[in-house]
């Protein structure tokens, strides 16, 4: 399809890959072909783009260079995360402290650890606009405890989560018990809207999926903070200094690293101009009957993100119509879409089944414009009072 009058509301399932990006990209794939792990010419050219690439990530995140691990993805990197320092340190105890309204990466994580490992997982519910308090974490920790894992930003509902706050409570806590507990959190909503300094957030380790700040897919990045216990559970080559084995897409690391400077410098600038459009359709939605707003106010909101639930529809219908006007959104995770169960963030919350099956996920990015946000205006009151009127039949 012809995507040039396309409106795309849906940029935390995925985002259009930025042109810088596919150039640098291209370049790689066409001239960089050899594997980073040969000694030839080309293999290490291969080697010093991989090298070039994490220096660029660990100027972002003021890390380390070696503090950088390349995977497929952000589930990948959850995984891993997870898995990794789980099973290091389960000598010291089995037990993992997350949220029930972390994406299902790290949930289905969890519940397999719990179903084939021995592990014995604590899923903390937030308050009703989805907030965790680092009271409920420090509260959950027991002898056994190893790993908190919790989500910087929540891909459905935008909801930042007090990460920096937690980590503190968390440090104090192994400074008076004398213990280690890995802190990772799933970071793959924050580039481009919030600080990915992992001194700052005080993270053991973070995960971060390149399709979300217009990189390409297939290409991720697990940050693992010096002397974190980690093992390593794809195996394989030495490659990753021995933390995650096969060999490197070139390409895809090139790009991330490319789309994550990008991301981090025009920051400054797409924040308040998403911002700005965000509550002007915030505003206009909020006018018809029957919706409500689901997660926080503006405070504690990801600049890009609308959930509302709306009353008296069905929410495939909705979409489907927006679709068929050229306009692009999505209910829930996108990873969920084909579920017609009602969203497990929004139950997190309190809301009742209904409610939480008719949530409609708005998500802005950095090329949409003034003009978008006046043709959805315009014409999801009409759609919603249609669908109700059919429905009601």
């Amino acid at each position: 399809m012809d995507t040039k009058d396309y409106i795309y509301l849906d940029h935390s399932a995925t985002t259009p890959v930025d042109p810088k990006v596919l150039d640098a990209m291209q370049s790689v794939l066409l001239k960089n072909y050899g594997n980073p792990s040969s000694m030839h010419q080309l293999g290490q050219e291969g080697a010093k783009l991989i090298d070039d690439s994490r220096s660029q990530i660990a100027q972002v995140l003021s890390s380390a260079r070696s503090e950088i691990v390349f995977t497929s993805g952000g589930t990948e990197s959850d995984n891993s995360a997870i898995k990794g320092a789980s099973f290091a340190l389960k000598e010291q105890g089995n037990h993992i402290i997350t949220t029930s309204i972390e994406h299902h990466a790290v949930l289905h994580t969890c519940e397999w650890l719990e179903k084939f490992a021995g592990f014995d997982v604590t899923y903390l519910n937030p308050n009703n606009e989805g907030f965790i308090s680092p009271e409920q974490v420090i509260d959950a920790i027991t002898d056994e405890t190893t790993v908190v894992s919790i989500m910087y930003i929540n891909n459905e509902i935008g909801v930042i989560e007090p990460i920096a706050e937690i980590a503190k409570a968390l440090k104090e806590y192994q400074e008076k018990h004398n213990r280690k507990i890995v802190f990772h959190s799933d970071a793959v909503q924050a580039p481009g809207w919030l600080s990915l300094d992992v001194e700052e957030l005080g993270l053991d380790m973070m995960s971060l999926s390149a399709h979300k700040f217009y990189g390409p897919k297939g290409v991720g990045i697990l940050y693992i903070k010096e002397g974190t216990p980690y093992a390593g559970y794809i195996n394989g080559g030495s490659q990753e200094n021995n933390r995650r084995a096969g060999t490197e897409n070139t390409a895809g690391i090139v790009g991330i690293g490319v789309a994550l400077s990008l991301a981090e410098e025009n920051r400054p600038v797409v924040v308040p101009h998403v911002s700005k459009l965000r509550d002007t359709l915030l505003r206009g939605i909020l006018k018809i009957p029957n919706v409500y707003l689901n997660g926080p106010e503006s405070d504690g909101r990801v600049a890009n993100n609308i959930n509302v639930s709306i009353q008296g529809i069905e929410i495939e219908s909705l979409i489907i119509n927006l679709d068929m006007l050229g306009v692009a959104v999505s209910s829930g995770s996108a990873c969920t879409s084909g579920s017609v169960e009602p969203s497990h963030v929004l139950l997190g919350l309190g809301l009742p089944k209904d409610l939480s099956s008719t949530s409609l996920r708005i998500t802005l990015g950095k090329d949409n414009t003034e003009e978008h946000i006046n043709m959805v205006q315009d014409n999801l009151p009409n759609i919603i009072d249609r669908i109700r009127y059919l429905k009601k039949g």
